[in-house]
């Protein structure tokens, strides 16, 4: 893939914060679609307050009940006895047993639109696209996908709702970006990279999903059907973590499903066992979208540049969004858990870097 020149092309310093005692700690993980001539990335923009109390951790929280953000008091002391805070994005409260559990998040998250006409430079709005909503995000709206279901002219955004019950992939419904339609929960947690095929195919809908096993198995990309984008079924296994190497760890559907002569075409993310991510392609069948028809075996875009290495969380590049156009992709993906670039790829390149199943 070939990096934006302009790099970054979405900084922290270019989102206004939401409320007045938060601060912007990343934008990132971006939905992208087109929207007549405008180019529309939904991004992750994650908050944390602006202001600390001496002695204190500062945590803000959604509160269903006021409708309303609220702020959580932690003592250091409190963490210093109970709580492990060696990972940026969460604190964890560990049981008697040394199991690490996880008991805030450092941030909360919304989605927030961005528009631009040549899919580089972009404006973001000043104020959430949507408010958060209800118990279940209670933590923030994290990681959304945006699918254009061109036969109904409407497009389906899936994201992970987060809170302390938590994460479970949501659905959203629009037709224009401005007024939205909260179809709620899809999946139980704990679930999330939901992506939504563009077609249906032999009348029903499909996605891929990640379940995230708690004590047997991995977390690997799953596929399911139905029939109204609310009651899934047929659950499958697609495509699961290697033994070793960079994907050894995790794997997850990034963009949703694009639709090419020779396949449905994933980019998907890896991550090895020291978090660090990358991103994958992935071929599957068009009318047996379960069935893998190739794949690559080494990262099509890895972290190696200065703004991918370093960050809110570093060593990570994560697509949720791409945008195809004269067969040349355009990925739009998080960068360090705080930033967003773009890199671009002609298909034949992608094609070219996957194996077929036979030559496995």
């Amino acid at each position: 893939m070939i990096r934006e020149p302009r790099k970054p092309i979405i900084i922290p310093e270019d989102v206004k914060p939401s409320r007045d005692f938060l601060k912007v700690d990343g934008v990132f993980n971006c939905g992208a679609a087109k929207l007549g001539d405008e180019y529309i990335l939904l991004c992750r923009v994650a908050e944390s307050c602006r202001e600390q109390e001496e002695g204190y951790v500062n945590i803000p929280v959604y509160d269903e009940r006021a409708e309303r953000l609220k702020i959580e008091r932690i003592s250091l002391e409190e963490i210093r006895n109970r709580y492990d805070m060696s990972d940026s994005r969460m604190i964890y409260r560990k049981n008697a047993g040394g199991i690490k559990k996880i008991k805030y998040l450092t941030s909360i998250s919304h989605l927030r639109l961005a528009r631009s006409r040549d899919g580089i430079h972009f404006k973001m709005d000043e104020q959430p696209a949507l408010p958060l909503q209800g118990r279940y995000e209670r933590w923030g709206m994290e990681d959304p996908r945006i699918t254009y279901m061109e036969e109904e002219g409407r497009y389906c955004i899936t994201y992970t709702a987060v809170s302390d019950l938590g994460v479970m992939p949501a659905l959203l419904i629009t037709e224009d970006f401005e007024e939205y339609e909260r179809i709620g929960a899809i999946f139980p947690p704990e679930n999330k990279d939901v992506t939504i095929f563009p077609r249906k195919i032999g009348g029903l809908y499909y996605a891929c999903h990640r379940p995230v096993p708690c004590e047997i198995g991995t977390p690997d990309i799953w596929i399911s059907s139905s029939p109204d984008l609310l009651h899934w079924g047929e659950h499958r296994h697609l495509c699961g973590v290697s033994e070793e190497g960079w994907e050894n760890g995790r794997i997850g559907s990034g963009a949703p499903p694009i639709y090419t002569d020779r396949g449905w075409l994933h980019i998907y993310h890896g991550a090895d066992a020291e978090n660090r991510y990358c991103l994958g392609a992935m071929l599957t069948d068009l009318t047996e979208p379960g069935k893998i028809i190739a794949k690559s075996r080494r990262p099509v875009l890895e972290p190696v540049e200065a703004y991918e290495r370093e960050g809110f969380f570093g060593g990570v590049v994560f697509a949720c969004g791409c945008v195809e156009k004269d067969s040349v992709l355009s990925v739009y993906y998080g960068a360090a858990d705080d930033k967003i670039a773009r890199a671009v790829v002609p298909l034949d390149e992608i094609f070219r870097s996957m194996e077929t199943e036979e030559a496995k």
